[in-house]
């Protein structure tokens, strides 16, 4: 009743154990799955695409100054939701201890939104001192299908 260690004269085992790794790797992709949805910042919006966007490492950070426009007349800064009249004052307080070149503000907005709803956005904010804007998008898709077509 005893469990086999070998060939018996006190040897090595030459067999591996994966249990202990398959648990340990389980748990983690656990853990990765529940931290995922909580590392987004901000409010979700169906961006627009684009075939040349930009990437800025700096709109994920949570000093950045990212307005969210997910649909007509919500407006949210992180996420909290903030009304047009007060967008002003919150960039002031956000971006204030940044220097000049640091200070970028940027516009999430969702494709459905009314173009004028963003230029008033905009106005706003050239208002409020800040020259420096950032309108995102995500990076289009390009795949043989797309290319491709019909023959």
């Amino acid at each position: 009743m005893g469990m086999a260690v070998g060939s018996g004269e006190g040897g090595y085992v030459a067999d591996i154990n994966v249990t202990p790794m398959v648990d340990v790797m389980l748990v983690l992709l656990i853990i990765f799955m529940v931290i995922a949805p909580m590392l987004q910042s901000g409010v979700s919006v169906a961006l627009p695409k684009s075939k040349y966007p930009e990437p800025d490492p700096n709109i994920i950070k949570d000093t950045s100054a990212v307005i969210a426009i997910p649909d007509n007349g919500e407006f949210y800064i992180g996420r909290d939701k903030v009304a047009m009249a007060d967008i002003p004052t919150r960039i002031r307080t956000i971006l204030k201890d940044k220097p000049v070149p640091d200070q970028v503000v940027y516009i999430k907005s969702g494709k459905l939104v009314k173009y004028g709803t963003v230029v008033s956005i905009i106005d706003s904010i050239r208002e409020a001192g800040f020259e420096r804007i950032g309108l995102v998008a995500e990076k289009e898709k390009t795949g043989q299908a797309a290319a491709g077509g019909s023959q």
